[in-house]
């Protein structure tokens, strides 16, 4: 009953200003963003690959309002970009994007999102590096698919989120599983209506199964975006039957959760391990969303308020 709970409050102002307002909890933040900015997202990025992980960067800022702010996120990219070349971080890290925080929903956001996808795609290319296309809610489905469509024609390894609890993802899968495509499969984190995804959470994990198995079976890259023990073990089995190697697909992770687990794979020969790091002052939305989705972390959330008060 928490989970639909937390996704409503993400969305609330009023709750927004009173979590983003306590003192205590800014420490627990810290857990799951890396900073508020790109010097902060850096230092992460090296502890990590010192680590032997790698990681997928995103900006925070999907809810904006104006073409200004679109094109603030663009330049927030680029410049991120260009820091990870300057240090030599491009064959370690590569960035997220979110097509809202490139005005995908406002007026002409088709074109604004591609022609700000584009610049950060080259970008990219520049410094030998990819760019994955997040998913959001069931609506924005078809307009980023069809922006990563028109992406792979120039930049053929840009990749894709793909949320196994909406209905139509088993399709979706089925004509991305090509080769030289780049597919996350995750459970997804947003509150959908009953008439587009599954709300059981046992039908969820069987239709991450299936997707699972479609995508190791096809000629594409997969990400495995999970930090459940019975997805890795799954996708470990899959990967053997399919023959794959190791190089061949990737498991990601949220920073700052499982961190073991991380490690643990990391340090087998040859698994690639990529962290998904967020970092920006607009955390408010994901943060929820991340206490939405695992019991656990909202458990290690309220005790540090109580712990810490």
């Amino acid at each position: 009953m928490l989970g639909p709970l937390l996704l409503a409050a993400s969305g609330s102002d009023r709750i927004r200003r009173f979590v983003s307002g306590a003192p205590m909890t800014r420490p627990v933040v810290d857990r799951f963003i890396a900073g508020d900015a790109l010097p902060d997202a850096l230092a992460t990025v090296r502890a990590l690959a010192a680590r032997g992980i790698d990681v997928t960067l995103d900006h925070l800022g999907e809810d904006i309002t104006e073409v200004s702010q679109a094109h603030r996120s663009r330049d927030a990219y680029l410049a991120l970009l260009d820091a990870l070349g300057a240090e030599g971080l491009g064959d370690r890290a590569e960035v997220s994007v979110k097509l809202s925080a490139f005005g995908q929903s406002l007026p002409g956001g088709r074109r604004l999102a591609l022609e700000g996808a584009r610049a950060v795609c080259a970008k990219a290319a520049e410094i030998g590096t990819t760019v994955t296309l997040d998913m959001e809610d069931h609506t924005t489905v078809d307009s980023t698919l069809a922006i990563l469509a028109e992406l792979r024609r120039d930049f053929p390894r840009t990749g894709v989120a793909v949320q196994a609890a909406l209905f139509r993802t088993e399709q979706d899968v089925r004509a991305l599983a090509s080769s030289g495509s780049r597919v996350r499969l995750v459970k997804g984190a947003y509150k959908e209506p009953a008439s587009v995804a599954h709300q059981r959470r046992q039908d969820v994990d069987r239709a991450y199964a299936r997707c699972l198995n479609t995508l190791m079976a096809g000629e594409g890259y997969p990400m495995v975006g999970s930090h459940d023990p019975r997805v890795i073990d799954l996708a470990l089995k899959l990967a053997e039957r399919y023959g794959r190697a190791p190089d061949s697909y990737e498991f990601q992770m949220l920073y700052g959760i499982r961190d073991g687990e991380q490690r643990r794979l990391a340090a087998e020969e040859g698994r690639r391990v990529r962290a998904y790091i967020p970092y920006g002052s607009d955390w408010y939305g994901y943060f929820m969303r991340r206490l939405a989705e695992r019991p656990a972390n909202l458990a290690f959330f309220l005790r540090s308020l109580l712990t810490r008060a």
